[in-house]
């Protein structure tokens, strides 16, 4: 298994917001975690990445325990994140944001074959690759934090909420995109809140209510399942 995560407790302080949390990604999968909002989905990603310290739990990448790594040494194990918000260095370039994904010395070796492949994906990326990036749309500034991401060349890809603030038609590519992603053989793990997108891309999907992971299964099975749509989805 690439990724396992097992019992995993995050607090703020005192306060829980994640209660032993466990979930599987297979390589090659996309894995999509729904819920409603301040259900604890960002504060489980960023534990997985490193950002958060849990207080109890493990995070087994291909069976070593990393959830008590920095986030730096978490990145040599094959995980990227792009997170809520993008966090582009917004006065930086384009190229800028990019080079500094390919900062590990196994990417920085790779990092034209890298350049190439996300510029194959993104090619407006390539056309503006000297502009300031904090001048660009959002839907421009999330490509850039993907393939900010996929310059660290992950095995997996972390997105925290991609389609925040995106319009329809941009949710569209995005989604698109990140199914292209998987197909060249990055498994992804998908914090998102449109819960139908995220679904219906998804391989397993787990919903979360209050910081526990409240039911998982077939994506199609919980999307079509009236208890589960008017309990967890809002819908």
């Amino acid at each position: 298994m690439l990724l396992e995560v097992r019992n995993l407790q995050v607090k703020y302080g005192d306060a829980p917001a994640l209660w032993d949390a466990t979930l599987t990604v297979g390589a090659g999968q996309i894995v999509s975690v729904v819920g409603p909002n301040g259900a604890g989905k960002s504060t489980l990603i960023n534990a997985i990445a490193g950002l958060l310290r849990p207080s109890r739990g493990e995070v087994l990448i291909e069976g070593v325990d990393t959830a008590r790594l920095p986030a730096y040494r978490v990145c040599d194990h094959g995980i990227a994140i792009v997170p809520e918000g993008r966090r582009l260095f917004v006065q930086m370039t384009v190229m800028d944001n990019l080079e500094l994904g390919s900062y590990r010395a196994a990417a920085h070796a790779s990092r034209q074959e890298a350049l190439h492949e996300v510029f194959s994906l993104f090619p407006v990326l390539k056309e503006r690759s000297n502009q300031i990036s904090g001048s660009m749309s959002g839907g421009q500034q999330q490509m850039v934090a993907i393939a900010r991401a996929l310059m660290a060349r992950p095995r997996l890809l972390l997105l925290d909420e991609p389609s925040l603030g995106l319009s329809p038609a941009v949710v569209e590519d995005m989604f698109r995109i990140i199914r292209t992603i998987n197909e060249r053989g990055v498994a992804v793990l998908l914090v998102e809140q449109n819960i139908t997108k995220a679904l219906e891309l998804a391989h397993h999907a787990y919903v979360i209510e209050d910081g526990r992971i409240a039911t998982s299964g077939d994506p199609a099975l919980l999307l079509n399942d009236p208890q589960i749509r008017e309990a967890y989805l809002g819908v």
